[in-house]
């Protein structure tokens, strides 16, 4: 599970093994792309990923601050990285001027990666928004249960939603007798 977790790390992984650069918490922000990460709005929070600098320079025109990607300070990855501080409360002032949804909207049809950070129903909805089915039936009549939808779909092997989950016990007979017969 250890080197799970050290694999996961990817970015601060790499830093350390490659640059023994011991990195600090950041919560939820990228090392070394900004922004990255959840920022606030009138209501909720959105999570912004202007991952190079013509998606930075989008967000800013969505934004109304054209001036501020090219502002030297932040015209550039590695510059707005190094200024996360100074660039974050000139991002949040602006979000702050309508909701998440509403920015999640304007930005997605700009072409800048961001997704408001949902309670379970809000992810259900926005699932529902995008036609993607998240809740099935899972067997018939009154056995009906139901689940979320797997979400890898193919259209030779689509996934079988015809069981329901098994009763208590209902094939307890046939699993024990299998457990002996491979015990032996």
């Amino acid at each position: 599970m250890l080197s799970s977790a050290l694999t996961g790390l990817v970015n601060h992984s790499s830093a350390y093994v490659a640059g023994n650069t011991v990195p600090y918490r950041m919560g939820n922000a990228h090392p070394s792309v900004f922004p990255y990460e959840p920022l606030p709005t009138a209501d909720n929070d959105l999570v912004v990923a202007a991952g190079n600098d013509a998606q930075f320079r989008k967000l800013c025109d969505v934004l109304r601050i054209p001036d501020v990607a090219d502002d030297p300070r932040f015209a550039r990855n590695a510059d707005r990285t190094a200024n996360r501080e100074e660039l974050r409360p000139i991002l949040t002032a602006k979000l702050s001027e309508r909701g998440a949804l509403e920015w999640f909207e304007l930005l997605t049809e700009a072409g800048v990666p961001s997704g408001p950070i949902n309670t379970i129903d809000g992810g259900f909805a926005m699932a529902e928004r995008f036609e993607l089915d998240p809740i099935v039936e899972v067997g018939d009549g009154d056995r009906a249960v139901p689940t979320t939808r797997h979400p890898i779909r193919f259209s030779e092997t689509p996934a079988s939603y015809r069981l329901p989950p098994p009763e208590l016990d209902e094939h307890g007979a046939e699993i024990r007798t299998w457990l002996e017969e491979t015990d032996a």
